[in-house]
């Protein structure tokens, strides 16, 4: 299992925590930035083993330092999509954050509704692509701005790489997966429609209006085999 820094996803934990416990399930490992609540699943014999490219938080650095079965890795052991033995190839779930999700399931998690660049992309791609199940949280809103969206302002995660996308106001399955979705639909859980979800949000908030971006490339993204998959352009004024 792997979360990703969002809060949503970071909150999830601890109903996982709680399901494990009421099933008898274990983990292998927990993978990624490594944060207090996966410390604690692992003293608590949940999670085996630790594999950290980033600690989070204080505890997470002590534990680091202190267990074994907490080991540190570089990003090539973590998630190089050419190496056979990286950890993300072994990822049975990751639940991770997004800034936006479109009608297609592709992911923004980079370029902020204001078009600045917000920081790291982090692992978001690599391990959406390599992991049984990925798993994407949002809110339908923040505040005035909305989520899911026609089409996201960058390209980070590819929506072929998407399972599932969670929103307050229900859960979208990507048609690539409808063995999922009939197992989700059996669960009794709120499934949708992604563009329902779209169309829920601009009944709300409206259509924002286009960003001013200018001609300028200031960024490019890249994918995991080096091709280009968008780029970011200058904002005007």
């Amino acid at each position: 299992i792997q979360t990703g820094s969002g809060g949503a996803s970071l909150a999830a934990v601890k109903y996982i925590r709680q399901s494990m416990i009421d099933q008898g399930i274990k983990a292998s490992f927990a993978l990624g930035g490594i944060t207090a609540h996966m410390v604690k699943m692992h003293e608590e014999g949940l999670i085996e083993r630790l594999i950290d490219v980033q600690s989070f938080d204080k505890v997470a650095a002590e534990s680091l330092k202190s267990d074994p079965m907490h080991k540190e890795v570089s990003a090539n052991e973590y998630a190089s999509a050419d190496e056979p033995g990286s950890a993300t190839h072994c990822l049975d779930m990751v639940i991770l954050s997004a800034l936006e999700v479109d009608v297609n399931f592709n992911v923004n998690v980079l370029v902020g509704s204001d078009g600045i660049i917000r920081g790291a992309i982090g692992g978001h791609p690599d391990t959406a692509a390599d992991s049984a199940l990925s798993i994407i949280v949002c809110p339908l809103l923040r505040g005035r701005i909305p989520c899911v969206v026609d089409e996201v302002t960058t390209l980070i995660t590819p929506g072929s790489t998407v399972d599932v996308v969670v929103t307050e106001y229900g859960i979208a399955v990507n048609p690539s997966r409808p063995d999922l979705k009939e197992r989700l639909v059996k669960a009794g859980l709120p499934i949708v429609e992604i563009a329902s979800l779209r169309d829920k949000a601009q009944s709300i908030i409206g259509h924002p209006a286009a960003l001013p971006f200018g001609d300028k490339v200031v960024g490019v993204v890249m994918n995991r085999d080096g091709s280009v998959m968008d780029v970011i352009k200058n904002i005007k004024g």
